[in-house]
């Protein structure tokens, strides 16, 4: 991992993006008025390599309200995708998006995250190789990070009975969390046969 002194330092100026979700049809960013705390909307962030596939994953899934991909837990401002593929941002590719949780809960969130991918593979995920690929949850609040510690545990227990390695997954509070450059953003609905390395243990979280 790259050191923040080490790290590249950046730009203010934010990468635009679309005001709408492709495919859901939300706002892509809180406004002004603060709609989404309004509404009672919360937050999360996960990281679980290649950010195309992921975020489809949670889209897809009722009471996920809008998705968004980018950059996060590293150290650059507004980096841009070459950036951080060179591994001197510190940042993960994730995911971002907004959940109610009267349909949704997080603990089903992170269910969906522990399935969707190999929480043991380090600074990879399939063939898919460097810093910018490792796991991560990015935690808006201490009831998030509490049960995203314990379903780390919870999960760690069922892979090893299945004989994998121990996770390498981050648990932490969040950071900033930067856009990704526009096509990014829902890719794989622009891109329907797009690439997507995302591959489970095959470990069901129940």
């Amino acid at each position: 991992m790259v050191s923040p002194e080490q790290a590249l330092a950046g730009r203010d100026v934010e990468m635009p993006v679309s005001e709408r979700h492709l495919v859901l049809d939300a706002p892509l960013k809180e406004s002004e008025s603060g709609e989404f705390s309004a509404r009672g909307l919360q937050q999360a962030i996960f990281a679980l390599g290649c950010f195309w596939g992921a975020e489809k994953r949670f889209w897809e899934l009722p009471g996920v309200y809008t998705t968004a991909v980018g950059y996060a837990g590293g150290y650059t401002e507004n980096p841009t995708y070459q950036e951080v593929c060179s591994g001197q941002t510190g940042h993960a590719e994730v995911v971002w998006l907004v959940f109610d949780p009267q349909k949704i809960t997080y603990e089903d969130l992170l269910q969906e995250f522990w399935e969707a991918h190999n929480p043991t593979q380090g600074m990879r995920q399939g063939n898919d190789r460097g810093t910018q690929y490792r796991s991560m949850i990015l935690t808006y609040d201490k009831n998030q990070l509490a049960a995203a510690e314990q379903s780390r545990e919870h999960y760690q227990s069922l892979l090893e009975a299945q004989g994998f390695p121990p996770i390498t997954t981050q648990v932490q509070p969040a950071g900033p969390f930067f856009y990704a450059e526009d096509y990014h953003q829902q890719y794989l609905a622009k891109n329907p046969e797009g690439y997507c390395g995302l591959g489970g243990t095959g470990v069901c979280y129940n």
